[in-house]
């Protein structure tokens, strides 16, 4: 096997483009421990009826692979379409391989050479990644001392840069902050290009009428993003998809490759989407599972930021990688990410919840030297 660093010296030979020399793909620590808290993975797995009716369309699907699959996605669209209500039709609705694929189709169409996206950081790292490797450029704006996006800061923003594509998350990887509707209403009114709200973690908000889909009707240049990977529990099918107004959905199809969902994936999808109930069961008790922990984590001493997601920000730590590194000795992967100071920690089963609690407290208690105040 070839040494990691020598692929590195190797790929410094290549004439990759200047803008790219130099950098790391993305991707959290794939390691295997007894307790992974990383990566924002619902940790309840399909049931047996789950799997059964994915078997059986899968099955289906395997018969007819000898042909290429439904370039439209037409029946997929039309079930996500059911899915997000709000009168939507599968015409609203675009799907792809995973929300960052929903992503880069976006900068391809609206962003490019000579074109800039502005976000609100910290925030979801594949944004500017993404806006790099489409050759547009990023403009990082903030967020207020709390995580939260200023509604005149985010508008005064927008004017002073006039970007073509503005991203905000709400809920906000990876501070699980939500943006109230009336920001998103006043960024899409002041904005010149696409306004993409990326909701992920929608169905793990507290208000789940917040949800930027209500304001489609008004703003034919916004794009609401989901994924199937989170509160459906189907992050190895990889399914994201996108509502906005038709015009905007047939464009992202000017840059789609062709045949790009296969037919196992979408047979998956609409599968899935079968058990949408059953699916969205676990999100209830996840949001428990969050809450407790924030409470938790606050009475140990640290400080734990409001979150609507699966996860939670919590520090802050004089040396954040030795306390990362340490949970890891023993045996709990979490995320080194986000503002300096925090870590991040994925909501997982009441057991790993608590065995996490239990080595943070061990860390943490009576050590004043890691903390910071």
């Amino acid at each position: 096997m070839t040494a990691r660093g020598e692929v590195s010296n190797a790929r410094a030979t290549l004439p990759i483009r200047a803008d790219l020399a130099g950098r790391r793909p993305y991707g959290a620590p794939q390691l295997q421990v007894p307790v992974r808290l990383n990566t924002n993975e619902n940790p309840y797995p399909p049931s047996t009826a789950l799997i059964d009716d994915i078997t059986h369309a899968v099955a289906a699907a395997a018969a007819g692979l000898n042909r290429y699959p439904d370039r439209d996605v037409v029946a997929l669209r039309a079930a996500l379409a059911g899915y997000l209500g709000h009168g939507l039709t599968s015409a609203h609705v675009w799907v792809a391989n995973g929300s960052n694929e929903i992503i880069q189709q976006l900068l391809e169409a609206f962003g490019g050479p000579g074109r800039s996206a502005l976000g609100f950081e910290p925030s979801y790292s594949m944004h500017p990644m993404i806006a790099q490797t489409t050759a547009t450029r990023w403009i990082p704006a903030e967020r207020t001392d709390d995580f939260r996006v200023d509604g005149a800061g985010a508008v005064a923003a927008i004017r002073r840069h006039e970007p073509d594509v503005v991203f905000l998350t709400s809920p906000n990887n990876p501070t699980g902050t939500a943006t109230p509707l009336e920001v998103i209403d006043a960024v899409c009114a002041a904005a010149p290009g696409i306004v993409a709200v990326d909701e992920a973690y929608a169905e793990f908000a507290r208000d789940q009428a917040a949800t930027a889909l209500a304001l489609l009707p008004a703003y034919p240049r916004l794009v609401v993003i989901r994924t199937m990977s989170k509160a459906f529990a189907l992050a190895g099918a990889r399914i994201g998809y996108v509502a906005a107004d038709p015009a905007l959905v047939e464009a992202l199809q000017l840059v789609r490759l062709p045949y790009h969902l296969s037919a196992v994936t979408q047979a998956v999808g609409l599968a899935a989407l079968r058990h949408t109930s059953e699916l969205l069961s676990s999100v209830a008790a996840i949001r428990a599972e969050r809450d407790r922990l924030i409470t938790d984590l606050r009475s140990i001493g640290l400080q734990a930021a409001d979150s609507d997601t699966n996860f939670v920000l919590f520090g802050r730590f004089a040396d954040r990688h030795a306390v990362w590194q340490a949970l890891l000795n023993r045996g709990v992967l979490i995320r080194e990410t986000g503002p300096p100071h925090w870590l991040r920690v994925t909501v997982g089963t009441e057991a790993e919840t608590a065995t996490f609690l239990s080595e943070i407290t061990a860390l943490t208690a009576g050590r004043a030297d890691v903390m910071l105040p």
